[in-house]
């Protein structure tokens, strides 16, 4: 699992749709997720760190989770289907670390809860390969090139299988 962090929301210039944007810790990928006008506005409001005088949807969900005794452990977007990501939640019952609870939600939910909760945002191998762009093409091109390099100065030779010796001393 990869950890991301929330960037930004920007809109998307063809039909101002929202985007959630988030980031790899090196800043070389970035995850964009199309999302509703209301979890935008949630979203923006967690990352400003605004409140307001009643509570909007997710502070009711954050409200709630711990009420119930529990916290918001970390969330994971962990699929992609039909180019919508799936996502869950997973919360930990505050008196006994040991026990767990997985929900499934809407990324932009889990993304809404995690900034309320200071939780870690993962993304699965899969999402991370499939649906993150690149941030530096440069910096991808290089590591291209370095790595055929190296495959290319590498001989069979170069391994030794286990239990055998090495020719190399």
């Amino acid at each position: 699992m990869s950890e991301m962090y929330v960037s930004g929301i920007t809109l998307d210039p063809r039909n101002r749709q929202p985007i959630l944007v988030l980031n790899d810790a090196d800043r070389r990928r970035a995850l964009p997720i199309w999302i509703g006008y209301a979890e935008a506005t949630s979203i923006g409001m967690a990352l400003a760190e605004e409140t307001v005088d009643r509570p909007m949807t997710h502070d009711l969900m954050m409200n709630v989770i711990l009420s119930l005794g529990f916290e918001v452990e970390k969330i994971e977007i962990n699929e992609s289907v039909d180019g919508a990501f799936l996502a869950s939640i997973t919360l930990s019952y505050k008196h006994s670390k040991q026990f767990r609870q997985v929900i499934d939600a809407r990324p932009s939910d889990a993304v809404a809860l995690a900034l309320r909760a200071h939780a870690p945002i993962f993304v699965s191998p899969e999402v991370f390969a499939e649906g993150t762009i690149s941030l530096d093409e440069e910096a991808d091109e290089r590591e291209k090139r370095d790595f055929n390099s190296f495959i290319e100065s590498i001989n069979a030779s170069d391994f030794v299988l286990p239990g055998e010796k090495s020719d190399v001393a």
